[in-house]
């Protein structure tokens, strides 16, 4: 693969492939956790896949950082070598497992966003992005369809299936401002036609999360308050580092190990 480009180009897109991957390999370890603990076989089995979606994905982000990088580091070192504060994924996305409705409202938040952001990112003008983007978006697409239908369903469902998706939505909803965070990183790419314009994709995003919750009987939050977005920067909440000592640990106690 030809990677002949500025070293500062270079770096922009090493931090900006950071931010994909990790966004997927946080989420994935999450979903992980729901394996033979899913509240029906079912989805027990659903969002194991769903996790087995994401880890490829960041596997491929990943690798892609590391051969932009040209230091050498793999996916795997990228993986399970880097500390917390390397790490640059949403803070939503590391919030705690919590219980289904939980999870299936973060899920919808993120993949909503994610699907229109990858729907673009299709047409970077950086083909290795532009051809990661198309693969992601045949397994996000999926993705976006299963978090909402049990959205609509647990909204409007029982009396007790409301109260509590509506309460995870008011929740995490102040985690969301950060999912159109931008710095010179963005900018950088953005110059170049790389990366897709957060201008046009928060409207979309606002338009398609509006419906679905009007579909789901729940109200969105009023007030747009929002956590620090600093995650990007590799400022993270408690929970991440826990996470991290967990899904590190074989890695980092085998250094070099291979199965």
């Amino acid at each position: 693969m030809d990677m002949k480009m500025s070293e500062e180009t270079r770096r922009t897109l090493f931090e900006y492939l950071l931010r994909l991957g990790d966004d997927q390999l946080v989420m994935a370890q999450r979903l992980s956790e729901w394996c033979g603990m899913g509240p029906i076989l079912e989805e027990d089995l659903a969002l194991t896949n769903i996790a087995l979606d994401c880890t490829g994905q960041a596997e491929m982000m990943l690798g892609l950082a590391g051969e932009v990088e040209g230091q050498g580091r793999s996916g795997d070192d990228l993986a399970f070598l880097r500390d917390e504060d390397e790490f640059r994924n949403l803070q939503l996305l590391e919030m705690p497992r919590g219980h289904f409705g939980d999870t299936i409202v973060r899920q919808f938040l993120y993949d909503a966003f994610a699907w229109i952001y990858f729907g673009k990112l299709r047409e970077s003008g950086f083909q290795p992005l532009a051809d990661i983007a198309a693969k992601v978006l045949k397994e996000v697409t999926y993705h976006l369809r299963h978090s909402r239908e049990w959205l609509i369903r647990l909204g409007d469902g029982t009396e007790q299936s409301h109260y509590k998706v509506q309460k995870s939505l008011d929740t995490q909803w102040v985690y969301t401002g950060e999912l159109f965070f931008t710095d010179e990183v963005d900018a950088h790419l953005l110059a170049l036609k790389w990366v897709p314009d957060m201008a046009e994709v928060q409207p979309l995003w606002d338009d398609l999360v509006t419906q679905t919750l009007l579909e789901a009987t729940l109200r969105r939050p009023v007030e747009p308050v929002f956590l620090p977005m600093e995650a990007r920067l590799g400022r993270h909440s408690e929970y991440l580092g826990h996470m991290l000592a967990n899904m590190q640990i074989l890695a980092r106690s085998h250094p070099g190990a291979s199965w």
